[in-house]
């Protein structure tokens, strides 16, 4: 599978507008309706079956951006998944039925940045405490809160 190969069978999907990316990856600006097909898309058609990373942006009044790169390691295949969920959402579709990797990152993004994922099979803290407030990594977060920021 080549990267333009991949850039052709991931345009004619709904919902997903293709573009470059660093090093010759193929990044795909995919709807959060429809986030997971493209991922079952990726893995079952693509041969990306390395899930790589998943992480948020916060963009401020633009909202969430939610980034989850997948490799197809046998071709040397990197698609970079992007999904913008637009000002006040803070859903998305878990991952987790697709790539088990997704588990522990997607609740690192719920911990970090507030982020649901529809459908994660155990959708608690990872990494700060049960009783923490907020969401440190988005912006709106206050600097001057309660907690040290290191326990």
């Amino acid at each position: 599978m080549t990267s333009e190969r991949a850039r052709e069978l991931l345009a004619g999907l709904a919902g997903v507008t293709v573009g470059d990316g660093p090093a010759g990856t193929v990044v795909a600006h995919v709807s959060a309706a429809e986030w997971r097909t493209a991922a079952r898309f990726a893995k079952d058609t693509l041969g990306c079956t390395f899930f790589n990373f998943l992480t948020a942006i916060d963009w401020k009044a633009d909202g969430l951006e939610v980034i989850a790169w997948v490799d197809n390691l046998d071709a040397g295949l990197s698609i970079q998944f992007r999904s913008k969920l637009g000002p006040g959402a803070t859903a998305c579709p878990s991952l987790v039925p697709v790539y088990r990797g997704a588990n522990w990152m997607e609740r690192e993004c719920y911990d970090m940045f507030g982020l649901q994922f529809d459908g994660h099979p155990d959708p608690r803290r990872i990494l700060l405490a049960d009783d923490w407030e907020g969401h440190p990594l988005l912006k709106s977060y206050a600097v001057d809160t309660p907690y040290p920021p290191y326990r």
